[in-house]
């Protein structure tokens, strides 16, 4: 069923229109995920350590991504809404040579730091010559895995979700095959695992590449163009968000692993590894849904449809509520046997980071607020709430509950510090939210 983005969305069509975008993060989650099971379970702690504090870092400069994506996908809405093809397809263009370029700049920079970088993040020994090989490695393919997150939301505006969902099927497939044949068949060691990943990123990349290039029918197509600098600011700076999202999300990473060497030494970034892992596929969720919605939000405030833009709030909102106490009491239950999935070998280790599952999963209940409704200033082209919000959520809420936490109840309840931050960003969303009402009319 093809849906446009100026009809009426009621729950069905909302989640059948975010089913693909959703499906999609949940992919690019796995990706890790699988990475993560087979470099525990078959080449053991040292690289799986190292995978848990090179991939942060990683995401960092991925958020560039999200960011060209999300403001991107929002300027075209408008230019498609306004009927001028010739310019969409412009901005389209610009908006991806535009990344490429980007991803050039801060490959050949990435290659020469990361050892750096990772031994000021604590990371020594084999655990820091696991870290360079697998950066290295997945820096050079980063331009793919951002070209996809790009795409991804190209594809929402272009009116086909659909088919970018076959796409991520293709990649989750090949990432875990190839997982599976060079880790667990073949005894391969970090360096495949990286290449596995590099290969179903660049399939990723690349098949939406051929049918935007192809495709008689996309409204979207690659065409010449020179790079004008007013509309990629104007996307960076309305996906700016979107990007201090995924950065507050890897910086947050970083800061705990940073934390957890601190308190409890290498070990203990397994265990943090494994809630990032579940977190990954939990937020994914999240923020599918929202980037999914963005361009819909877009439309309909460039339509000055103010009626749709508040079914579409009201809707959405109670959707991911009841996501988010599905989610997190699954977290809850299920904590035990998400941990074994990674950890079964070592006892201790189990236990540790089964507590830390149940501590962290509590952060799941309010989280929607900030992603979702983030989102939503982003798609009504509000780049400063949007920015702000994200902003106290990590330059403040989390940077101080990360390190005040431990020091005033003890270092075991850094789990919670996460929670903490939640709910300060979530008290700061609402009011925004409720201070825009009247301009927006969407309440």
């Amino acid at each position: 069923m093809k849906i446009q983005l100026s009809e009426h969305f009621n729950y069905k069509k909302l989640l059948t229109f975010t089913a693909p975008t959703i499906i999609m993060m949940l992919f690019n989650s796995i990706y890790w995920v699988v990475d993560g099971f087979f470099v525990s379970n078959y080449v053991w702690k040292d690289a799986f350590t190292a995978v848990n504090l090179t991939f942060p870092v990683i995401m960092i400069i991925a958020s560039i991504g999200f960011m060209v994506g999300n403001g991107g996908s929002a300027l075209i809405s408008k230019t498609l809404w306004e009927k001028n093809i010739e310019w969409a397809k412009k901005y389209f263009s610009m908006l991806v040579y535009f990344l490429i370029i980007c991803w050039i700049i801060v490959s050949i920079a990435w290659f020469f730091l990361i050892e750096p970088i990772m031994t000021m993040l604590k990371a020594s020994g084999d655990v820091l010559s696991n870290c360079i090989i697998y950066g290295r490695v997945l820096f050079l393919s980063l331009v793919f895995f951002m070209l996809q997150h790009v795409f991804q939301n190209f594809f929402i505006v272009n009116e086909r979700p659909d088919l970018w969902l076959k796409v991520a099927v293709i990649m989750w497939i090949m990432n875990i095959l190839l997982d599976y044949i060079l880790i667990y068949i073949l005894k391969l060691w970090i360096l495949w695992a990286a290449l596995a990943t590099a290969v179903a990123q660049f399939l990723g990349a690349t098949i939406p590449l051929i049918y935007f290039i192809t495709s008689k029918t996309s409204k979207l197509k690659f065409v010449k163009t020179r790079l004008e600098v007013l509309p990629i600011i104007k996307s960076c700076i309305n996906g700016s968000s979107e990007m201090l999202t995924t950065f507050s999300m890897s910086l947050l990473n970083i800061l705990f692993n940073y934390q957890l060497i601190k308190f409890f030494g290498n070990d203990w970034v397994v265990a943090y590894g494994i809630i990032m892992y579940v977190g990954f596929i939990f937020t994914g969720m999240y923020l599918g849904y929202s980037f999914g919605v963005t361009p819909i939000v877009g439309y309909n405030y460039w339509a000055k449809n103010a009626k749709e833009l508040k079914n579409i709030l009201f809707k959405s909102s109670q959707i991911l509520f009841l996501a988010a106490i599905i989610l997190s009491c699954s977290a809850e239950i299920f904590s035990g046997f998400l941990a074994k999935i990674f950890v079964s070998y070592d006892a201790n280790l189990l236990a540790f980071t089964t507590k830390a599952i149940r501590l962290y999963a509590l952060g799941y209940i309010v989280q929607w607020i900030n992603i979702f409704w983030s989102a939503f200033f982003t798609g009504l082209n509000n780049w400063v709430v949007s920015a702000t919000i994200s902003f106290l959520r990590m330059f403040v809420f989390q940077i101080i509950m990360i390190f005040a936490i431990p020091y005033i109840f003890g270092s075991e309840w850094i789990w919670v510090s996460t929670t903490c931050a939640e709910v300060l960003w979530a008290c700061v969303t609402i009011s925004f939210l409720i201070g825009m009402r009247k301009k927006y009319g969407y309440v």
